[in-house]
């Protein structure tokens, strides 16, 4: 498959669910067990990139003609599990974000208002005809959404640094039952105590989306690009999921202090994140 660029774009984490393949129904299954067994597989750069060449092409592509054949792909105890891209179903969702990120104009620029009626308009008519749609991948850009590191615990982080050909990766990974475990205990905590607020908010739509897949699936927290934007440092002290735990605990036994502390260091830590993206 012919990469658009060796160059690495970075800025994007993803939150992936990949799926045993008896999960799905057959000619699919067929279709990513071949699959599989090639010899090179993208990474989330490939794809990434991919995307960004729709993007530049006259004219430009709001979302992708075809959908994606590419998938990741994991291995779980043995059994053989898959991440499908879905490219084009997730372009088309992220259409109607996109005008509460970029200030009109420059949304217009990049993509012409024709372009993302027309976008949306092939996206009504494929969703009639596909309503359980649903992705396997979800993105953030400058930011890992704190709802995310509620599903994983301070074990499961995985950081190695960058290594001659080796690019740097941080990743959680859990197995589904525990992430929708955590989820679930996560959102008690806060609705007994908080009520409302964006975190409570971010713990439904992920348990919501959680419940889609397989009980056997492995949920995956990645960094992405990002670890190219941090400085080593930063990421090595980058334990936010633990903070996240912390908080939640300290709620469940009602220390206030220590669970608004834990919050604290979040929000910090991510707001100097986010305060990059201004400075690029």
């Amino acid at each position: 498959m012919p990469q658009v660029s060796s160059v690495t774009v970075p800025y994007a984490t993803y939150l992936r669910v990949y799926e045993p393949l008896a999960a799905f129904p057959e000619p699919e299954r067929g279709h990513w067990e071949r699959y599989a067994k090639r010899t090179e597989l993208p990474s989330c750069q490939d794809e990434l990139r991919r995307s960004l060449a729709s993007l530049v092409a006259t004219p430009p592509m709001a979302v992708p003609v075809h959908e994606s054949e590419d998938a990741f792909v994991a291995e779980v105890d043995g059994v053989l599990c898959v991440c499908p891209w879905r490219t084009r179903l997730r372009g088309w969702q992220s259409l109607g974000e996109l005008a509460g990120q970029w200030p009109l104009p420059v949304l217009d620029a990049v993509l012409p208002p024709v372009v993302r009626q027309q976008a949306m308009a092939d996206y009504e008519q494929w969703l009639a005809e596909h309503p359980d749609a649903r992705p396997w991948i979800r993105s953030s850009t400058w930011q890992v959404p704190l709802s995310w590191f509620a599903l994983f615990e301070d074990e499961e982080r995985e950081y190695a640094k960058e290594n001659g050909e080796e690019p740097a990766r941080l990743r959680y990974r859990t197995p589904m039952v525990q992430a929708r475990r955590r989820v679930a205990r996560a959102f008690k905590a806060l609705k007994d105590s908080v009520d409302e607020g964006p975190l409570l908010d971010g713990l439904v739509e992920v348990g919501r989306w959680l419940e889609e897949f397989h009980p056997r699936s492995l949920v995956e927290l990645d960094y992405g690009g990002l670890v190219h934007a941090l400085p080593a440092e930063e990421l090595d002290a980058d334990h936010s999921a633990a903070d996240v735990t912390e908080g939640i605990t300290a709620l469940r036994r009602g220390e206030g202090a220590q669970a608004a502390e834990a919050y604290r260091r979040l929000v910090e830590r991510w707001r100097s994140v986010r305060e990059r993206q201004l400075a690029n």
